[in-house]
Order: C-alpha cells, then sequence, then structure tokens
C-alpha cells in the first residue's frame, strides 16, 4: 500500500489479489441487454482468475448474452476496510479437463442446491482501494467565536 491520499490508499495488483484470495464471498456484477444485475457467489481464487460455480438460471444466461463483468470483494474491521474490482470477462468452463481442474479446487457450495457449472472470470484490470476509518475532519475549518 503505497498511495496515500488522507485515509485512502490505492492497492497494487498482489495486494488485490493477496485480499482476494482471503476472502470466500464476492458480488458478481451483470449487464445483460441495458440490465444489470448483482449477484453473492462464494469463490475461489485460481491463479490470476476467479472461479465460482453455479446452477442453470439468469446468473448464467446473463453472462451467454454478455460476458463482460465486474466482481467485486470487500471487507473491514473498525479501523480499516479495503475494496477490491475485478473487471473482466466471464466463460463458462465446458471441457473435460478444465471441469476436473475445477472439480479439484477447494470450492464448496455454501446452500444446498446443485451447481454443475463452473464459470471463470479472466481478469482484464484489477483495482483496489484500502481505507482508514476514522471521524470526518471538520468540512468548515477552524470556526471563531
Amino acid at each position: 500500500m503505497d498511495d496515500h491520499t488522507g485515509g485512502l490508499e490505492v492497492l497494487t495488483d498482489q495486494q488485490c489479489w493477496q485480499l482476494l484470495g482471503r476472502q470466500q464471498l464476492g458480488r458478481l456484477v451483470t449487464n445483460a441487454r441495458h440490465t444489470l444485475d448483482i449477484f453473492p457467489v462464494n469463490y475461489v481464487v485460481d491463479g490470476r482468475s476467479i472461479v465460482f460455480r453455479t446452477a442453470e438460471g439468469t446468473k448464467l444466461v446473463e453472462l451467454m448474452v454478455n460476458d463482460e463483468v465486474l466482481f467485486e470483494v470487500d471487507d473491514h474491521t473498525d479501523a480499516a476496510a479495503w475494496s477490491v474490482v475485478v473487471r473482466g470477462y466471464a466463460h463458462r468452463i465446458t471441457s473435460a479437463a478444465e471441469v476436473a481442474a475445477a472439480d479439484a479446487l477447494p470450492l464448496r457450495s455454501w446452500v444446498p442446491t446443485l451447481k454443475y457449472n463452473y464459470v471463470r472470470i479472466e481478469p482484464a484490470r484489477v483495482s483496489g482501494r484500502a481505507f482508514t476509518l476514522g471521524p470526518e475532519p471538520d468540512r468548515l475549518g477552524a470556526q471563531q467565536y
């Protein structure tokens, strides 16, 4: 973390991937025919990509209409917070070899539903910010009495 602006720090790619690797829940944003949707998904980092599982339905259909996605992960404590956004392209994993490799990943469904489809997000760009939390500074400056 090096680019300081008040309580804001711009994260490097390496820091972003480290933070992504520590979490398991993210938000997938799709855009199909001018309709934006956001879906919570549990995921795993695989190298420099994101893999998640999904059932047949809206999420998978929207990814087939437009593969361009955003993926966001964040976390916070009482003293600090961070957010990482992955801009990229999602594709369903279909080859037997890729499915077998995905099956070996430590990715398990959090809810008791069958999810036969693996999806990989290939990033075009990763960006992140870290924030030091605290009270808002006085917006009016020093006041005279």
